[in-house]
């Protein structure tokens, strides 16, 4: 390629990438939370994973079922960082780093996700009652639910900037106020302030169940390797995940066996967005391994991705394990919310 060719290209790409990364600051998140349960209509685009091959459905070691592209009017709608599904697959609860919850109805055709409907919109509630107002209180990243389903129930709420886990009871009208907090480690004291409680999951079965994993986004050891903490259950501790890649964690679910799915992004202003799910085994879940897993999928936005931030688990009717994965738009013109699942076979 001409040397002229390659210096456009990459002046291109990285116009595009200065764009991607600024988008947040063109369109803010909304500079006021909602004050109670609001009634939003989402509409949805149906996506294909590979835009050049409809008809193409395995990826990786995974099994494409289909996505939605999803726009709502509600300057509320947006920034979704962690999701949670029922076992019945269809009510979806997700929070967004914004300091607001979504609840949904999943609408399917046959196996394969058609549309949104029944769509609350809400604020997260502060220990006051009142919903969380300053954007370093607002940050949700990740969600576990304790008890209880998507409808009613439970869960652990990690948050960034002001780094801390929270435990809310919530209903179909209101998520908190907060009824508790998990105390972080000590080394948790040095995240960065955007790059500290990406994920936590709970782990329902197997030798480890009981146990809360705790994952920053970016928090290294002298290695390079990424730090977490395995909270409560048989065996607490510190893990470390071997970083590859250059990818940073976004978040993770609990399996039915009693392992755990790890959903990373890497960013670079000369090749955009890439997303990578690892599947990390029960047996490697303890303190003092350097855990690696096994990659399920890895791609770059040549597929039909975007900031992919959420990843939740079920079981479908026929026994298969189903992921659901959603993304974070940044509130942002230039970025999109997806949602789309996939299947383990």
């Amino acid at each position: 390629m001409p040397a002229k060719t390659t210096a456009a290209l990459a002046a291109g790409l990285a116009a595009i990438a200065v764009l991607y990364l600024s988008a947040s600051a063109l369109v803010a998140k909304p500079s006021t939370p909602l004050s109670g349960p609001t009634e939003t209509r989402v509409s949805v685009v149906p996506i294909t994973f590979d835009r050049d091959d409809p008809t193409k459905t395995r990826f990786g070691k995974l099994i494409y079922r289909g996505g939605l592209n999803l726009f709502a009017r509600s300057v509320h709608f947006g920034g979704y960082s962690a999701i949670a599904l029922d076992s019945g697959r269809t009510r979806l609860l997700a929070l967004s780093d914004a300091g607001s919850w979504m609840r949904a109805t999943l609408d399917y055709d046959g196996s394969r996700l058609a549309s949104l409907s029944n769509v609350m919109l809400g604020p997260l509630l502060d220990k006051d009652g009142s919903p969380l107002r300053s954007e370093n209180r607002q940050d949700a990243e990740g969600m576990a639910l304790l008890s209880g389903d998507t409808h009613e129930g439970s869960a652990l709420v990690s948050f960034e900037r002001d780094h801390r886990i929270m435990r809310y009871l919530f209903t179909p009208d209101r998520f908190g106020p907060p009824n508790g907090t998990i105390p972080l480690p000590k080394a948790a004291r040095a995240m960065n302030a955007n790059q500290g409680l990406e994920a936590i999951a709970t782990i329902r079965s197997g030798r480890m169940e009981g146990t809360v994993v705790a994952l920053p986004e970016y928090l290294r050891d002298r290695a390079g390797n990424l730090i977490g903490w395995l909270i409560g259950g048989p065996s607490p501790g510190t893990i470390t995940i071997r970083r590859l890649g250059g990818f940073d964690i976004t978040d993770a679910a609990g399996l039915p066996d009693g392992g755990l799915l790890l959903l990373e992004r890497r960013f670079r202003y000369s090749e955009g967005v890439k997303m990578r799910i690892r599947r990390i085994a029960p047996a490697d879940l303890r303190p003092g391994k350097l855990i690696t897993g096994e990659t399920l999928l890895e791609t770059d936005d040549l597929l039909n991705i975007d900031n992919m931030e959420a990843i939740a688990v079920h079981r479908a009717q026929d026994g298969a394990t189903v992921l659901t994965l959603m993304s974070d738009d940044n509130f942002s013109a230039f970025q999109r919310s997806l949602i789309m699942q996939f299947t383990l076979p």
